[in-house]
């Protein structure tokens, strides 16, 4: 057995798809290569959305395409404690802070980033006194614990400056190689809620330090979310994984499949009868 453990960490709000598809194939045959290993990952913070239904179907999905993963599937929603404590970590390291501003008043707030994925909030204008915090949390406001990046830039100290990562793909723009992290380019993100203990940058990064991953295989579209994922890892320790970034997968139209958008999935596939043989044959495998 090598060093090699990568995984397939898809959340079950819906049915796979052929871009699910073509990044579970890309890191099992990597994993199955090198002689590591393999492990299914369930991320189901988002209890509204994500059901044991969904979740029971992509496994179904992917031993029809000819998968197999190592060891039990880790389902985060039962590590909801392991994710509170670690943010108890970073509250305590002072670069967290809660933020009571809707979603609305935080995009009026927002700036474009250059070759960000979209409208970035780099913290209040006018912090919150002790006396005004006290009143809101009083009041019962609902608020959202974000990530400050320029306390996070004060406890890393020169260490800001050497964030970085391996990318073993290829960025959106062609980036390869030595990646030079920018947290900057995603602003003050939100690491969880006021009733949700987690989110996504919080939850798949502890989880890949936990589940010891060396390799990371997704889709360019969380490239700049690397940047992220970098500064958390040097924050609170954990060891930074090589990234494959890998080509999306796109319909006839040219639009990205995603399953918000009724992308077709491999259980219709299948009732039509297309084979699995034939659905790894059109992904390359």
């Amino acid at each position: 057995m090598t060093g090699f453990v990568t995984r397939f960490a898809p959340s079950p709000s819906g049915r796979l798809h052929l871009g699910h598809a073509f990044s579970a194939l890309l890191a099992h045959k990597a994993a199955r290569e090198a002689g590591g290993q393999f492990l299914l990952r369930m991320e189901d913070i988002d209890r509204s959305r994500c059901k044991a239904v969904h979740a029971r179907a992509i496994a179904d999905d992917l031993r029809w395409l000819g998968l197999d993963w190592d060891g039990p599937v880790r389902r985060q929603s039962a590590h909801m404690e392991d994710y509170a404590a670690a943010l108890q970590r970073l509250r305590a390291m002072g670069v967290l802070y809660r933020c009571f501003k809707t979603r609305r008043e935080v995009l009026a707030e927002c700036v474009r980033a250059p070759h960000g994925p979209g409208p970035v909030y780099h913290g209040p204008r006018h912090p919150l006194s002790a006396d005004e915090e006290a009143a809101l949390l009083a009041a019962g406001k609902p608020f959202a614990w974000r990530l400050s990046l320029r306390a996070a830039r004060d406890v890393l100290g020169p260490r800001w400056d050497q964030l970085g990562f391996t990318e073993l793909g290829e960025g959106p723009h062609g980036e390869r190689g030595g990646i030079r992290a920018r947290p900057e380019c995603l602003g003050d993100v939100v690491l969880a809620r006021k009733d949700i203990a987690t989110s996504y940058h919080l939850s798949v990064t502890h989880d890949d330090a936990a589940q010891g991953i060396t390799h990371v295989f997704r889709g360019r579209d969380l490239f700049e979310s690397t940047f992220m994922h970098v500064l958390l890892q040097a924050l609170m320790g954990w060891p930074t994984p090589l990234y494959h970034h890998h080509r999306l997968i796109c319909d006839d139209r040219g639009q990205r499949l995603a399953t918000r958008n009724d992308a077709v999935s491999l259980a219709a596939m299948r009732a039509a009868g297309v084979s699995a043989a034939a659905v790894r044959e059109r992904l390359g495998f």
